[in-house]
């Protein structure tokens, strides 16, 4: 695999198209270990993350098995890790994360842009998925919106997911119906919110309900639903055309 240095290109907003996550004073840094079997490319990354004053590089790994023992080592609040690296790669080591450390976001930073890599990714459980053609600065933009609970896809991988979003509805129109678990309103309607791509916060606020209370919820559909991730079950409401539900409908 070829090695990428991070660009320093300021960017404007997250590579969702939302605005970036308000940065954190020193004392509340993000925590960040990063992981990459390239050790200049690792390098680079880690100095232009470290001009960030809310972001601290805790720790470093080489490989998808040395990145699972850091992270119960250090508990870092994100890791940035790629995709394809040798012993265990990233997906494998994002999976084995999730469970040992389900608190740990994950981020993956590749030069892949294979479609399968994505979704292999989202349902390990990954938080992000970035290019590494990215400018340093929507790398840090997009570890802060991680961080606060948003999910993170390059723009031209987003468009790539949303065909595959397409076929999955396709093919569950062609299938029998599938018994699903028994969601209470409240969660139907925490799930449309976080399937439309907004944060525990925001959901707050259209719910009129503590932002705590928004992480009980997306905690317990997850649980449900027996997945990993916010982008995951975003993927489950449009292919189970729960966006496409009247308010007030069980499940």
């Amino acid at each position: 695999m070829a090695s990428v240095t991070p660009s320093l290109t300021p960017s404007i907003g997250a590579a969702t198209g939302t605005l970036p996550a308000p940065r954190r004073r020193d004392s509340e840094s993000i925590r960040v270990l990063v992981v990459d079997d390239h050790v200049l490319y690792r390098r680079g990354l880690e100095l232009v993350l470290s001009q960030e004053p809310d972001i601290d590089i805790v720790g470093e790994a080489s490989d998808g098995s040395e990145a699972i023992r850091r992270t119960e080592e250090l508990l870092p609040d994100v890791v940035l890790m790629d995709v394809r690296m040798p012993k265990h790669s990233g997906i494998e080591a994002c999976t084995a994360i999730k469970e040992l450390v389900p608190s740990t976001k994950i981020v993956m930073l590749t030069i892949s842009d294979e479609e399968s890599d994505l979704y292999e990714a989202v349902r390990a459980g990954a938080n992000g998925y970035l290019l590494k053609d990215v400018p340093g600065e929507q790398i840090a933009d997009g570890l802060r919106a991680v961080y606060a609970g948003q999910s993170l896809i390059s723009p031209s991988m987003a468009s790539k997911l949303l065909s595959e979003f397409a076929v999955m509805i396709k093919k569950h129109e062609e299938r029998p119906a599938l018994l699903v678990p028994r969601l209470t309103e409240r969660e139907l309607e925490v799930l449309k919110l976080v399937a439309r791509g907004m944060a525990n916060k925001d959901i707050a606020k259209a719910l009129f309900i503590s932002e705590n209370t928004v992480k009980n919820h997306v905690r317990n559909i997850l649980d449900k639903l027996q997945m990993h991730s916010r982008m995951e079950a975003a993927m489950y409401a449009v292919r189970e055309k729960i966006l496409d539900l009247p308010d007030g409908s069980r499940r």
